[in-house]
């Protein structure tokens, strides 16, 4: 086998991957019928049809429930805003513990401090990265108002499981499936078996608004609640619009434009495609991976699908023969741009070792919460362990052709043929050698 690249030898690709463009003459064509059409956004903060939305935005909620079958869909300009109003909608507040995993991007957890209630850290499944019902379960208090569970990589969570929990103590579930549009959970789709589900339509995620995100629900006052949060709901309520509690009817500005729907409606269109897209590539690395000593990558859950936002590997350093972090910078050089880990559990943030939020000690010592939460690697040891093995990437995608996929497997094979060669050496330095 040819020499590794990062000891001086010829790199399996030296070549700049093709560019992940998703947006075409349809999204230009949408997006110049809203321009001549001279308006860029039609929202109104106050009562009426114009609380909505425009043609363009109310559309695009529709199409968005008709394929995901639920039966409301609510529009928001991000994902986080949809997951702040998703822990509003649900009534969260002081004193309230909602469970969540720390394996996840920082808003997920945001969403409740939003609203001055705490985030408990429950471990995740060693195979899998999602939230584990059993750990949720063990986190469960008297206080424990509700779940939030992330379908992390594209990969649905043991929703069964949690779901089990959520009812034997009558919690509520918001699922972040903001990383898994278009993914089967058996006979749903991702993001549709909690109490509210969240989609992203960032400009990195499977598909694009630039910014933006939708929820999804299947209780018309959950999505009236949502629709009220996402407008500036104080000006509207008992004003031609009623419901059941006024708890956290004070509304944002988290409404989405006309020309971000009218692009949306069109990459909805190409959402099967881009996900077999990445199916097909992802499932032939597979293929190739499996069986090099200390390479596991991304099993599938039985029964479901996999969105594979992320291509997450472990890396076995026993097995493999040098640290986690070599392996990575190795396979850098033969030019495939992976790195090391996924993000820091969230609990090693600042926010949470100092418990500073709000003025005061607003959420976790003001005099509404009874409790005592332990933010500590020690909570999770299963997270702390999946972090210092991953190796993962993105560039997995459309229009990637099966000819790169097979040198992404070459460059694996090619690392774990040579690793003894890099035994010793320092993954920090540009060749690895240490001093």
């Amino acid at each position: 086998m040819a020499e590794l690249a990062l000891l001086g030898g010829r790199p399996v690709r030296a070549e700049a991957l093709p560019r992940h463009v998703t947006i075409g003459p349809e999204e230009e064509a949408a997006v110049l019928r809203v321009m001549r059409e001279g308006a860029l956004s039609a929202f109104y903060g106050s009562a009426g049809p114009e609380f909505y939305g425009g043609p363009e935005v109310r559309a695009f909620e529709r199409e968005w429930a008709e394929a995901f079958e639920a039966p409301y869909a609510v529009s928001m300009n991000s994902a986080t805003s949809c997951l702040y109003a998703a822990v509003g909608a649900l009534e969260a507040g002081p004193g309230d513990e909602v469970i969540v995993t720390p394996y996840t991007m920082s808003a997920t957890a945001a969403a409740i401090l939003v609203y001055n209630a705490i985030p408990v850290f429950a471990d995740i499944d060693e195979e899998t990265f999602c939230l584990d019902p059993a750990a949720v379960e063990r986190a469960v208090t008297p206080r424990t108002r509700g779940i939030i569970v992330t379908d992390l990589f594209g990969q649905p969570a043991d929703l069964d499981g949690i779901l089990r929990v959520a009812r034997r103590h009558s919690l509520w579930v918001i699922e972040d499936a903001a990383q898994a549009p278009g993914v089967r959970y058996r006979d749903r789709w991702a993001g549709t078996l909690g109490d509210i589900g969240v989609y992203s339509l960032n400009c990195h995620k499977a598909i694009q608004t630039g910014e933006g995100g939708m929820c999804v629900t299947a209780d018309p006052e959950l999505a009236k609640r949502l629709q009220l949060i996402r407008n500036h709901a104080e000006a509207v309520v008992g004003d031609g619009v009623e419901v059941r509690s006024l708890v956290n009817m004070l509304g944002w500005n988290y409404r989405l434009t006309e020309l971000q729907a009218a692009v949306g409606r069109e990459q909805l269109r190409r959402l099967r495609m881009l996900i077999d897209w990445r199916a097909d590539l992802c499932g032939r690395v597979t293929e190739r991976l499996a069986g090099l000593p200390g390479i596991e990558p991304p099993p599938v859950r039985d029964g479901c699908t996999h969105g594979y936002y992320v291509y997450a590997v472990k890396v076995r350093e026993e097995a493999v023969g040098i640290p986690r972090d070599l392996f990575v910078r190795a396979l850098q050089a033969e030019g495939l741009p992976f790195w090391a880990g996924y993000l820091k559990p969230l609990y090693h943030q600042p926010l949470y070792q100092q418990r500073v939020v709000y003025g005061k000690g607003c959420p976790f010592t003001c005099g509404h919460y009874a409790g005592e939460v332990k933010y500590g690697p020690e909570q999770c040891p299963i997270t702390e362990r999946v972090q210092s093995q991953l190796i993962c990437s993105e560039f997995l995608r459309y229009p990637l052709s099966l000819e790169i996929i097979d040198q992404v497997a070459a460059a694996f094979e090619k690392v774990v043929a040579n690793a003894h060669l890099l035994a010793g050496l320092d993954p920090a330095t540009p060749r690895g050698r240490k001093g």
